[in-house]
C-alpha cells in the first residue's frame, strides 16, 4: 500500500469532521424537538424534524423499505470510490480533493443515519412565500456543495483526460 502524503490526511480529517458535525447537529435536533416540531427562526428559515426515508427531495420515500438498502450499499459503494480517489489524487489537486471530502463526510453521514436508523434525520428548512425547499441536514449540505465544487472545478481545470493531453 503506498504511503498517504501529509494532504490526503488533511482531506480525510475533513470529511471525518463533516461527518462528526452532521451527526452531532442531528443528535441536537433529536434531542430537543419531536418528529414533526419546527420552530421558526427567521422569515424564510425553521428548524424541523423530519425523518427521510427516501433519498434527496425524499425520492422513493414510500418505495417499501428496500429504498433503506439500496441507499446504503449505493453510499458505502460510493463511499469507497472516493476513498480511493482521494488517495491516487494528485496534491496540487485541492479543489477537487475538498470537494470530494465534503461529499465523502455527507454520505458517511447519511449512511450511518440509514444504518441504524432506518432513514436520515432532516432539520434545515428554508421557506419562500409559503413554498418550502425541502428539509435537509449537514451532510447533504456538504454532498451539495461538494458536487458544486467537483463541477466548477471541472470548468476551471478542464477533465483529466485534457489535462493529460
Amino acid at each position: 500500500m503506498p504511503k498517504l502524503q501529509p494532504i490526503t490526511l488533511l482531506w480525510f480529517a475533513i470529511a471525518a469532521s463533516v461527518l462528526l458535525l452532521d451527526q452531532y447537529s442531528k443528535l441536537w435536533i433529536v434531542e430537543r424537538f419531536a418528529y414533526g416540531d419546527a420552530q421558526a427562526l427567521s422569515g424564510f428559515f425553521n428548524l424541523v424534524r423530519v425523518h427521510n426515508y427516501g433519498a434527496a427531495f425524499s425520492f422513493l420515500s414510500d418505495a417499501g423499505g428496500w429504498q433503506r438498502w439500496a441507499f446504503s450499499l449505493l453510499a458505502a459503494v460510493v463511499s469507497a470510490v472516493i476513498v480511493v480517489w482521494i488517495t491516487r489524487l494528485p496534491a496540487q489537486k485541492k479543489l477537487e480533493a475538498l470537494a470530494l471530502a465534503l461529499i465523502l463526510g455527507g454520505a458517511l453521514g447519511n449512511l450511518y443515519d440509514r444504518l441504524t436508523l432506518g432513514y436520515v434525520v432532516d432539520f434545515l428548512d428554508f421557506h419562500w412565500s409559503g413554498r418550502h425547499f425541502p428539509a435537509f441536514n449537514v451532510a447533504d449540505a456538504g454532498i451539495s456543495v461538494g458536487a458544486a465544487m467537483l463541477i466548477l472545478d471541472t470548468l476551471i481545470n478542464g477533465s483529466d483526460a485534457n489535462n493529460n493531453e
